[in-house]
């Protein structure tokens, strides 16, 4: 068989560029062609799936403190993953975090040094905030935003929350209380007339705005196109172009949950499978009962145990691979 690995990372313990190459191993073991082809919705891992960092500059991080964070530009076009600037772990979790204060002036800081270095194309990919600034931090670090007229600008999201929702759907998971929820939703509302009057932008109206505190909001009114993460990679990346040479379909995440077929890689494999007519497994950490119906798939935490699942992911995954892919043989050849 043919078998395209198109897996997302599993957060914490594995990359996605590890997990498609643990399948690989599996699927040589059988003598199986593989195509290992690591994949993002739009949020973090997603500059690893386009390519991964071929520059680092030394930017503001979210609590203030500086921070070097490693971006691509390549032929003209500049990928920026806001996580890497802005991004809760940088700013200790959500324990350490000051919801209130987090700021995106170093994705604008990212932003500024690609327009300065003539990037023609800049892809923001959003996801794991310690925000909800609503941009203002980053349109404020873009010295000269009037440069981005002459730009293709595009921002990676995966969430269709609106501007005006970012706080009450987003800043708990980021240690807001819930005043500091109320201080950041007014202060959001308040927003939304500033960019109204400096830009012209209603950013209310477009959805998906809220996504990473409303730094998508903020980029819109400065003209970038919001996009949905997953098809922005599945178009870099050629993934239909894959799909052309594949015979069977290895997908896979850390966790899946109802979650994983709203927009996210698994789910998107899915659809991508029954429409081409592909046979489909997944691989993950853990699984919700709930969705186990959905798709074959191994779950490393079922099969392994959770202390072998997360201190050796890469031999579970390998081994998982090889119990799918000869569950797959098996069942084509009992057809015959």
């Amino acid at each position: 068989m043919k078998v395209l690995a198109a897996v997302d990372k599993f957060r914490g313990t594995a990359t996605a560029a590890q997990v498609a190459t643990a399948i690989g191993h599996a699927c040589w073991q059988l003598g199986h062609d593989c195509i290992e082809r690591p994949l993002a919705d739009g949020g973090e891992g997603t500059l690893d799936a386009l390519g991964g960092p071929n520059r680092t500059t030394m930017v503001e991080g979210p609590l203030g403190k500086p921070v070097r964070a490693p971006w691509r530009l390549h032929r003209g076009t500049a990928i920026i993953e806001m996580a890497l600037a802005s991004g809760l772990l940088l700013a200790g979790g959500r324990q350490k975090n000051n919801p209130v204060d987090a700021t995106t002036t170093g994705t604008g800081q990212l932003i500024d040094a690609a327009l300065n270095l003539g990037a023609s194309r800049i892809i923001v990919c959003l996801g794991g905030s310690a925000t909800t600034d609503g941009g203002l931090g980053a349109l404020k670090a873009i010295q000269s935003p009037g440069r981005l007229k002459g730009v293709d600008f595009v921002v990676a999201c995966d969430v269709t929350t609106s501007f005006t929702d970012a706080a009450k759907v987003f800043a708990p998971q980021k240690g807001a209380s819930t005043a500091q929820v109320s201080l950041l939703t007014t202060r959001l509302q308040r927003l939304v007339q500033v960019y109204v009057d400096e830009y012209g932008v209603d950013v209310s109206t477009i959805a998906g705005a809220g996504a990473a505190g409303g730094l998508a909001g903020g980029l819109a009114a400065l003209g970038a196109r919001l996009v949905p993460g997953f098809d922005l990679v599945a178009e870099e990346v050629l993934l239909d172009e894959l799909l052309l040479e594949t015979d069977f379909i290895i997908t896979g995440e850390g966790f899946m949950d109802s979650e994983s077929f709203n927009g996210k890689v698994v789910g998107s494999m899915v659809e991508l499978a029954v429409a081409k007519k592909l046979g489909i497994a997944a691989i993950c950490g853990d699984i919700h009962a709930g969705v186990k119906s959905r798709l074959e798939v191994v779950s490393l935490v079922e099969k392994f145990g959770r202390d072998v699942a997360v201190s050796q992911p890469l031999r579970c995954i390998e081994h998982a691979a090889l119990q799918i892919l000869r569950d797959r043989v098996a069942s084509r050849t009992s057809r015959l």
